[in-house]
C-alpha cells in the first residue's frame, strides 16, 4: 500500500436536496500536506458539554486509536502531525496520552485517561457549514478472467505511466512523454488487470476508491487505490439527469445502477467515458475480515471507529467527538471517531465522513447519512496549553475535571 495519498472529486456529485448522499472517493493524500493553513475557530469545552460523552461506546475508536499511535510512533519526535495544522503539536506531544490509552484495561479507565490526559475544543465553521456523511468499503463479485456479464476489467497501473502528483505522464514508445490519456483511450487500448467484474460494479468499485473481490472458488482480495489518470472530472450522475436518462430521484447509487443494468453495453460506455477521470488499483490481501482499507493515514479503519476529514484544517489521528444524526446510526447519536482518512468531497473544518465498514448492510447504513452536526478534537493538554498562551483558545478547563 503506498504512503502517498491523493485527493479526487467524487465521481457522482448530485443535488443537495437528495435524500441519500452520493458515494465519496477516498483517495490517498500526503500525511502532511501543503503548508500551514488557516486554524479553524475553537471554543474549549468540558467533558459534560460533550453530548453523551459518558455513555458513548470507546471499544472501536480505542482500538482505532491505538493504531495511530503505533503510527506517531514511528514519526520524528519534533516532526508536526500535519504541516497543514501544526497547530495539532507533534508526535512527542502526543506520547504521554497514547502510552496511557494503550495502558488502559477497560472502557471506563480509558474514559478516565481522556478526562485527564487529553482538552476538548468545539471547531467552529466561520460560515456556519457543518456536514456528516457515510462511506462503507463495497464487496463485488468477479472473475480472474473474462467471463459472462464479467467483462469490465479492474485495471492496475500500467507500464507506460509516469507518477507525477496530480499530473501523471504517459511514456509513449519514442520515450517522449504527454498528459496521461483519458478513460476513454485507456479502456479502448486495455491494460494489466487483476479481476474482471459487472461494468457497472467496476464503476461504483472506482467512486468508492476500494473494494473487495470475492471469486468463485471463495479467495478474495482487495482492490486497493493505487492512482488515477489527472484527467478532468466530470459527473456522470448530472450527466444522466440532465440528458434525460434518468431522473434526479434515481440519481443515486442504486438508482444508477438500474439504468446500467436495462441499458445497451454502448450506451453504458458512452456514460461511463463521459467522466475523464480514471482509477488504477492495486490487488492486496484481504487480511483482517473485520477491518477495511488502509485509510489515508495508512492504518485500516476501524468500523464506526474511523472518520475521513478535511486534512487541510485538520492532522490525521487526532480524536474527535461527534454529534450528529442518521437512520443508519439509529437516529440522533454521538461518538469518538479518529481521523484516519480523506476525500475528494471533505471539505471544511466541521465535515466528516464516517466510515461504516463492508458490504450491503454497511452501504445501505452509510447511504442514510447527510446531517448537520457538531465536532470537538480531543487535544493533549500540553498542546492546548500552548494554544491558550499563543492566544489560539479562551481558556484551557483543568485536568481531571470532567465537568
Amino acid at each position: 500500500m503506498p504512503t502517498l495519498r491523493f485527493l479526487l472529486p467524487a465521481l457522482l456529485v448530485l443535488s443537495a436536496c437528495q435524500t441519500q448522499p452520493a458515494p465519496i472517493e477516498h483517495r490517498p493524500v500526503p500525511e502532511a500536506p501543503g503548508s500551514a493553513g488557516p486554524m479553524p475557530s475553537a471554543n474549549p469545552a468540558t467533558y459534560l458539554q460533550l453530548p453523551g460523552w459518558t455513555t458513548a461506546s470507546l471499544s472501536a475508536p480505542l482500538e482505532a486509536f491505538r493504531r495511530t499511535c503505533d503510527r506517531f510512533s514511528r514519526r520524528a519526535w519534533d516532526a508536526p502531525l500535519s504541516r497543514s495544522a501544526p497547530w495539532a503539536g507533534t508526535a512527542q506531544d502526543w506520547q504521554p496520552g497514547c502510552d496511557a490509552v494503550i495502558a488502559a484495561r477497560d472502557e471506563t479507565a480509558a474514559r478516565r485517561i481522556f478526562e485527564t490526559q487529553f482538552v476538548p475544543l468545539e471547531i467552529i465553521d466561520r460560515d456556519g457549514k457543518d456536514k456528516f456523511t457515510g462511506y462503507f468499503e463495497p464487496r463485488y463479485e468477479a472473475r480472474r478472467t473474462p467471463e459472462g456479464v464479467f467483462t469490465e476489467p479492474v485495471f492496475t497501473v500500467p507500464s507506460d505511466f509516469i507518477a507525477n502528483g496530480d499530473s501523471p505522464l504517459q511514456r509513449l514508445p519514442d520515450g517522449s512523454t504527454r498528459p496521461y490519456p483519458a478513460r476513454a483511450d485507456i479502456t479502448a487500448r486495455g491494460g494489466p488487470a487483476m479481476a474482471y467484474a459487472h461494468p457497472a460494479d467496476v464503476f461504483f468499485l472506482q467512486v468508492q476508491g476500494s473494494g473487495r473481490l470475492t471469486f468463485p472458488d471463495g479467495s478474495t482480495l482487495r482492490a486497493a487505490y493505487a492512482a488515477h489518470n489527472g484527467q478532468p472530472f466530470k459527473s456522470v450522475a448530472n450527466w444522466l439527469i440532465e440528458t434525460g436518462r434518468i431522473t434526479r430521484s434515481e440519481g443515486s447509487m442504486q438508482g444508477i445502477r438500474a439504468w446500467m443494468d436495462r441499458s445497451s453495453a454502448a450506451e453504458v460506455r458512452e456514460a461511463m467515458n463521459v467522466n475523464k477521470r480514471f482509477v488504477f488499483f492495486q490487488s492486496l490481501p484481504e487480511g483482517d475480515v473485520n477491518l477495511g482499507p488502509n485509510g489515508a493515514h495508512n492504518v485500516p479503519l476501524t468500523p464506526l471507529g474511523s472518520m475521513a476529514v478535511d486534512p487541510e484544517f485538520h492532522a490525521l489521528g487526532v480524536p474527535m467527538f461527534v454529534q450528529t444524526t442518521a437512520p443508519g446510526l439509529g437516529g440522533d447519536w454521538s461518538g469518538l471517531l479518529i481521523a484516519q482518512d480523506t476525500g475528494g468531497a471533505i471539505k471544511g473544518p466541521v465535515r466528516g465522513d464516517i466510515y461504516f465498514g463492508t458490504g450491503v448492510e454497511a452501504g445501505n447504513r452509510a447511504g442514510t447519512m447527510n446531517a448537520k452536526g457538531r465536532l470537538w478534537v480531543l487535544l493533549p493538554r500540553a498542546v492546548a496549553e500552548r494554544m491558550f498562551a499563543a492566544g489560539l483558545v479562551a481558556s484551557v478547563p483543568q485536568a481531571g475535571q470532567p465537568g
